[in-house]
């Protein structure tokens, strides 16, 4: 087949801009200029149809998305999943369904991606040999999906036993833990938690540590505690120090609280003495998820001086199952807060490196009435993605496939939009009114919180799904 009719039928399958003007060209080319510009407009047809995307915020998969969905075709986020007749293996969410990515290497959707020659890592149970391949594979392979789900595309649409078996029911399949995690870290980097938290225990007129301002500040967490959206959390126990005690008691807390967090994910596994810049570090971030960092107060409080938290933190973390990619957040992209004082070399940065996001928190008893009780956006991090992993390995610590890197809390700057009990209550002394009728200064045994994580604009919805957790009893 004539290459100008590869290009034409490419162009036609997408209905971008670029697309529209690369048929223009090689029509032109073909029928009417002469054979010295034949070969000019041809290459720049080829440039054009290069930056085509099959994401672009037009595009339209010929799979029904409802509107107000969190994952249109713009979107594609990666998890693992599985069901009564499918071990674990990777998908996509699209609409109200999972696209099976192991049967679609299987069946050789992907034979002219760079990921043919790598195996059918979508039959693993976890990410990390997908996302470990790097974003020189990651991007077109998520870029060949969008274009196998596109409404124009016949490939995967008109083949009936294929779809049968690629297509499964968001309902009908269980999410499990998108990635192995090796590492996990957490910052603390949300000038409005660090101001609250400083106000309620330390200095009200100087509520942030002297460092604060100057580097992000993070601790090393569990990572063999983290859990997929759906498990339940067993109450922590542990010693804490009632104020009007004489010495420490061991028992439940009765302090337990959430922390409303985004963790980014990495893609590499760097070199012991290895560093990353600010400039390059998007590279090694394959994507976002949700992040509930349990809290337990009244065990912190008594524990964290000198070292930090241990037990009041250690007992579970849980993340929402789908990774959204740095790719799918590009049009959310926003300025991050001003820094004062300007940050040292190493932590400088250039363009938008923050994320418009808008989060949310509801608290659903075992009555079943739930309600929201914060709203805030990712925007609000002082310090951003970047400047923390550039900071993290600034003096050679190596990195991981898998590695979680959680924000902190995000809080906003008012009461509507702190992310933790601890800010909402004000250490338990404004209780949450709650619908069934009773109050909340700390979690209850039986109460669900799920968070919950979009951008918008446009018309176009990127989401992260939901990410839950119930609370049960202590063991």
């Amino acid at each position: 087949m004539p290459a100008s009719k590869v290009f034409f039928i490419y162009a036609w399958l997408n209905p971008s801009y670029a697309g529209k003007l690369a048929l223009l060209l090689i029509y032109y080319s073909s029928c009417v200029l002469t054979a010295i510009l034949k070969p000019v407009f041809s290459i720049l047809a080829l440039v054009l149809l290069s930056t085509m995307s099959f994401t672009h915020p037009q595009a339209r998969s010929w799979i029904d998305v409802k509107p107000g969905s969190d994952f249109p075709i713009q979107n594609l986020p990666f998890g693992i999943f599985k069901t009564r007749s499918k071990s674990p293996r990777a998908g996509v969410a699209i609409g109200e369904y999972i696209l099976d990515l192991e049967v679609l290497y299987a069946e050789g959707y992907f034979n002219r991606t760079p990921l043919a020659d790598h195996g059918n890592v979508f039959a693993e149970g976890t990410l990390n040999k997908f996302i470990g391949l790097g974003k020189a594979i990651t991007r077109p392979v998520r870029e060949r999906i969008a274009e196998i789900l596109n409404t124009n595309n016949p490939e995967l649409r008109d083949n009936a036993d294929i779809k049968q078996k690629a297509l499964v029911a968001q309902t009908e399949a269980q999410m499990l833990m998108p990635v192995h995690v090796p590492n996990y870290t957490d910052f603390y980097s949300s000038i409005e938690h660090a101001t609250n938290v400083g106000k309620m225990f330390r200095d009200p007129a100087n509520p942030l540590l002297p460092n604060w301002k100057h580097l992000p500040v993070g601790y090393h967490g569990r990572a063999s505690s983290i859990v997929v959206s759906g498990t339940p959390i067993h109450r922590p126990k542990g010693q804490t120090k009632p104020d009007d005690a004489p010495a420490p008691v061991f028992g439940p807390s009765r302090s337990l609280d959430f922390e409303l967090e985004v963790a980014f994910v990495t893609n590499a596994n760097t070199a012991l003495g290895q560093s990353i810049s600010t400039r390059k570090a998007e590279e090694y971030i394959f994507g976002l998820v949700l992040f509930n960092d349990w809290s337990a107060r009244d065990i912190q409080k008594w524990e964290y001086v000198p070292l930090g938290p241990f037990l009041g933190k250690n007992f579970g973390s849980t993340v929402s199952p789908w990774i959204v990619t740095l790719e799918a957040l590009e049009p959310f992209r926003t300025d991050t807060p001003a820094q004062e004082p300007a940050v040292l070399p190493y932590l400088q940065f250039e363009g938008k490196k923050s994320y418009d996001i808008h989060l949310e928190v509801e608290i659903m008893p075992e009555s079943g009435k739930g309600m929201v009780v914060t709203r805030t956006n990712f925007k609000y991090m002082y310090w951003n993605m970047a400047q923390q992993l550039a900071h993290h390995t600034v003096n050679g610590c190596n990195i991981c496939v898998g590695d979680l890197y959680a924000s902190g809390t995000i809080s906003g700057p008012d009461a509507g939009s702190y992310g933790s009990l601890l800010e909402i209550t004000w250490q338990g002394k404004n209780p949450l009114k709650m619908p069934d009728g009773t109050e909340r200064k700390f979690l209850l045994d039986g109460d669900t919180v799920i968070m919950r994580g979009y951008c918008e604009k446009d018309g176009l919805r990127i989401g992260f799904g939901e990410c839950a957790g119930k609370i049960l009893p202590a063991v």
